[in-house]
């Protein structure tokens, strides 16, 4: 579950290698620190992404860890492990650390995973959890810098109380090298991904809907859109296109959306109009979707749904090239439907 809800473009924001490190812990009880890391490798279609997100106001992280295999399995663990403070990205098994500010980061992962044969199984996590088997895993991967960095943290607040999503917020492409193993298997990963890092405070009901879409086409293009949503219909677009030579900041997101019988999406279009005019296009194929979900009781006592579904995607630009990244639908979930199907 990626970090997106804090897009910036038009206000003033600041960022600096110490954002890189761990922020100082907020009296909010929903404080949340997290990065996030996705890597595709296009050779072999392998891939996964990974996240930390630190609630130490409520003495806990959330770790989750989803790793598409080439035969079309997903190995997924989240977890709940106990944090006593906010001095690091370190829990559950999984660890992030800072080689060099803006430019080199590592990740690994050391515990087990549940392996689906079909992720969608993962729609009633306890009957997935219980009816699947268990495998041991790991991850090592070292990302570089594949483009400057987006975004920062305003400096002036975006956000109403009780809509809050993030804080800070930044994002940026990388080259990825390392290795993902499941039980006995071991896959090289020589491939892109995009990271990013987010505080503030955070839950994961307070946007009605969004779409967040990330793409690699090796180091010299890529792009993140993304179109938020909120309860009273207020609408943010924003992204940026990495061309190899300069960062595009969009203006525009325009996303069209097909969807299986079970209201996941499958293919998504997307068109994005940087703030000089200019147009790029892609088509995306969700070659492999898990649906995950998120859980919270209001101050009233209701309980409140949200489905976050994480699809590893294949990119086609206008004119044919080729590239791998994610597709994640956030949804509030309302009388059994996803509230932004329409």
């Amino acid at each position: 579950m990626g970090n997106t809800g804090a897009s910036h473009e038009g206000r003033s924001v600041r960022l600096d290698e110490i954002d890189e490190y761990m922020h100082e812990l907020g009296p909010e009880p929903n404080f949340n620190e997290s990065m996030y890391f996705n890597a595709f490798d296009p050779a072999t279609e392998t891939g996964g992404f990974f996240r930390l997100g630190n609630r130490a106001n409520e003495g806990r992280a959330e770790m989750t860890v989803c790793l598409y295999l080439p035969d079309g399995r997903v190995g997924f663990m989240f977890g709940r492990p106990t944090i006593e403070d906010n001095s690091a990205f370190d829990a559950g098994g999984m660890r992030f650390s800072v080689e060099e500010p803006f430019e080199s980061l590592h990740v690994s992962y050391e515990g087990d995973v549940v392996l689906l044969d079909d992720p969608l199984q993962m729609s009633d996590p306890r009957r997935a959890f219980r009816d699947n088997p268990h495998r041991p895993a790991s991850a090592r991967l070292h990302y570089t810098r594949a483009s400057p960095m987006f975004g920062g943290e305003p400096t002036e607040p975006v956000e109403a109380p009780g809509e809050e999503f993030a804080r800070g917020h930044y994002e940026q492409l990388n080259a990825v090298r390392g290795t993902i193993t499941v039980a006995d298997d071991t896959h090289d990963i020589d491939g892109y991904g995009l990271r990013d890092h987010s505080w503030g405070p955070r839950y994961w009901q307070a946007p009605w809907y969004y779409r967040w879409l990330t793409a690699n086409f090796g180091p010299d293009f890529g792009f993140m859109a993304s179109e938020v949503v909120k309860r009273s219909g207020a609408r943010t677009m924003g992204g940026f296109v990495w061309d190899g030579d300069r960062l595009h900041i969009t203006r525009e997101v325009r996303i069209v959306t097909v969807y299986d019988e079970a209201e996941l999406h499958r293919s998504v279009e997307v068109e994005m109009t940087s703030r000089e005019g200019r147009r790029w296009r892609a088509t995306g194929e969700v070659l492999s979707l898990i649906p995950l979900r998120n859980r919270r009781r209001s101050p009233e006592g209701e309980e409140l749904m949200t489905r976050i579904g994480e699809g590893m995607t294949r990119w086609t630009l206008d004119g044919g090239r080729v590239g791998y990244g994610m597709s994640e639908y956030l949804d509030q979930i309302v009388d059994g439907h996803p509230v932004g199907l329409d």
